[in-house]
């Protein structure tokens, strides 16, 4: 009877036939001094030199390993939806196929992981490459999306990244998405760590990146962002601002208004009731109806805690499970 693997390793595969013996013998090693059951999933993204038969020739070496292939080159976030859809571990942990990534960082993650969190990414702290085209605009893109997701990290394009399964298997990806997971876990509850890992420069093969791709990453930010805060209620997009506004202006005036009567007529009862804390309780507790859902148990629901050392802000739980079926398709 198969054992179920502890952890799951993820790395997509596109023209790195130069790469793949040596990160096969990095991997196993890494993996087996963990002492625990692991799988490792190398998903072929329709590469055009010979990285399937050296792939092939991995998992005839490497029991653990197995091999996923794409019909054609369909971009990374689709080939690590494939591959996430195949893991059958507790843990998913993304590696990059360049030997960029270290893979004894892998335990690293895992201690993070144990002391509470449900996403640690890495942080190639001393990243080893070009400044102008690749750290720069690494640099401001990651202060950028940070910004809009609330989620907080140094460096959102380390594929290196570990995960608990719950939170990764959910999720539906595409474009450029695989970069945002984490706020996409943390927009689900997740509590997100970063930790410095190793960063080797390149020494085999081409880069398959570019600066092209700043353009299609600022375009799924946008559709992140929509995710987060207007999927539930996409009129709100045209108008928002106005909505929040008018409804706070009416709730200033009728507030007035409700004091105003409270104290008209205790003027003709007795001084000691003309306060309006009536009506002030009773307004919170409608505006506490409205801003969150109650379940079926007619108590008001609430969104899971997280400590302050996690990016990720608290989502109420209908909401998480409104815009993130459980569905998976592979386009």
């Amino acid at each position: 009877m198969a054992v179920k693997p502890y952890l799951s390793a993820l790395i997509p595969v596109y023209n790195e036939e130069e790469n793949l013996p040596a990160l096969g013998e990095e991997v196993s090693s890494a993996l087996n001094a963990l002492g625990k059951p692991y799988e490792v999933i190398l998903v072929d993204d329709g590469s055009k030199d010979r990285s399937w038969e050296e792939l092939l020739k991995l998992t005839k070496k490497h029991p653990h390993f197995k091999t996923v292939r794409l019909g054609r080159n369909a971009g990374q976030t689709a080939a690590m939806l494939a591959g996430i859809q195949h893991a059958s571990g507790d843990l998913i942990v993304c590696l990059d196929a360049d030997m960029q990534n270290d893979a004894r960082d892998v335990p690293k993650l895992i201690a993070k992981l144990e002391e509470g969190y449900d996403c640690v990414s890495g942080w190639r702290k001393d990243r080893q490459d070009r400044f102008l085209d690749r750290k720069l605009p690494s640099m401001i893109a990651n202060g950028f999306i940070s910004r809009v997701t609330g989620v907080r990290l140094h460096d959102y394009g380390c594929t290196l990244k570990l995960y608990k399964a719950e939170y990764l298997k959910p999720l539906r990806l595409y474009g450029e998405m695989h970069r945002f997971v984490p706020a996409l876990a943390g927009f689900l509850g997740a509590r997100v760590a970063e930790v410095p890992v190793n960063h080797r420069a390149r020494t085999r093969g081409v880069s398959k990146y570019g600066i092209s791709r700043t353009f299609k990453v600022l375009l799924d930010l946008m559709t992140v962002k929509f995710m987060d805060s207007y999927l539930g209620k996409p009129i709100y997009l045209f108008g928002g601002g106005e909505c929040s506004w008018g409804f706070s202006a009416w709730r200033s005036v009728s507030t007035r208004c409700t004091r105003s009567s409270i104290w008209a007529s205790s003027s003709r009862t007795s001084p000691s009731s003309r306060s309006p804390s009536s009506a002030c309780s009773s307004a919170s507790r409608w505006c506490s109806s409205a801003y969150w859902p109650r379940s079926s148990s007619g108590s008001t629901t609430t969104s899971r805690t997280c400590d302050r050392t996690s990016s990720a802000r608290p989502r109420a739980s209908s909401r998480a499970r409104f815009f993130f079926p459980d569905g998976l398709t592979i386009c």
